[in-house]
């Protein structure tokens, strides 16, 4: 197990940027839905995380006005030490509504790449560090598409860290496929972003080798989308959490940043109690014993991801 640091954490902008998502209670811990209420409420929350020492934020084209806000913040805060990670692949479509049809549409097609990266350097410009493919799937093809590969190859060229997200029953199969992709004999990617929790870690064996291959290693949705708060159905955590005397949410990413292949763990709060409250995860020391008993908790993968398919926006 690894030494826990503030600095393993990362701030994930998908329930800020926009007002719907799929955080259990997410609706509630809003209030206000307005453009400008967002935008005050995300750049607290990324004060208060910065304050606490978070120096990594999380963003995507698809998260409404993530990019945005994150670039008006950065404009006003003027930090110096920030590493920025932002994604394409996927189109806001909800308007700013909860109740949307869609709302966000996958596209991994190259020309969406290129209009998307060019929307991301207007607002991010020399500030981002780590630019991703957002849920990379082996179904898409985006990892066989020669003109993205190789549009990615060139912006790795001059200076930035080329990444993937995952998402889905085939993350395994999908970063076995990106370990194996080489341009001129480079290795392209440096990160993975891929959903592990105590009740969906099957990715894990395939993190380890991306670790061992020098790539930074993020964790995301540790908290299942709700699932492991005290909002969520799975009663054996809960129970545990409770005996323990921790909080459910300190308790599930005290779980994964202590995996030692583990970089960082994204933090999704909506409000700054809720970051607060996952920052008390620093204070959760668990015994192998405890890790053991956690990861008994694992769900069938396609039971997990069922599940997830199911919750609803809000």
């Amino acid at each position: 197990m690894t030494s826990m640091n503030v600095q393993n954490f990362a701030l994930g902008l998908a329930s800020l940027g926009r007002p719907g998502y799929i955080n259990l209670g997410h609706g509630q811990d809003l209030g206000d839905i307005d453009y400008a209420s967002m935008q005050e409420r995300c750049l607290a929350v990324m004060d208060a995380a910065y304050d606490a020492g978070i120096r990594h934020i999380d963003a995507a084209r698809s998260y409404g006005s993530a990019e945005n806000f994150l670039a008006l913040w950065m404009d006003k805060r003027r930090p110096a030490d920030l590493f920025i990670s932002s994604k394409w692949g996927y189109r806001y479509t909800a308007a700013w509504k909860t109740d949307a049809k869609d709302h966000e549409i996958k596209d991994h097609s190259l020309s969406h790449l290129q209009s998307q990266w060019l929307e991301s350097q207007e607002r991010l410009g020399s500030h981002l560090d780590l630019y991703q493919i957002h849920s990379a799937t082996l179904k898409t093809g985006v990892l066989d598409d020669a003109g993205i590969l190789n549009f990615l190859k060139d912006l790795k060229g001059n200076g930035l860290q080329i990444g993937l997200s995952l998402s889905g029953t085939d993350q395994s199969a999908t970063l076995d496929r990106a370990l194996e992709i080489r341009l001129d004999g480079v290795q392209l990617f440096d990160s993975v972003q891929a959903t592990c929790n105590v009740l969906e870690s099957s990715v894990v064996p395939a993190l380890k080798v991306a670790h061992e291959c020098g790539w930074l290693v993020i964790v995301k949705e540790a908290l299942a989308n709700g699932r492991l708060t005290h909002r969520g159905d799975s009663h054996d955590f809960l129970d545990f959490a409770r005996k323990k005397e921790v909080s459910p949410d300190a308790l599930a990413l005290a779980y994964m940043i202590a995996m030692p292949f583990v970089a960082r763990v994204l933090l999704g709060p909506t409000t700054i109690q809720q970051l607060e409250s996952n920052l008390a995860a620093l204070q959760v020391r668990l015994s192998q014993n405890e890790m053991d008993a956690l990861s008994a908790m694992n769900e069938e993968p396609a039971d997990y991801w069922k599940k997830r398919s199911a919750l609803e926006w809000n």
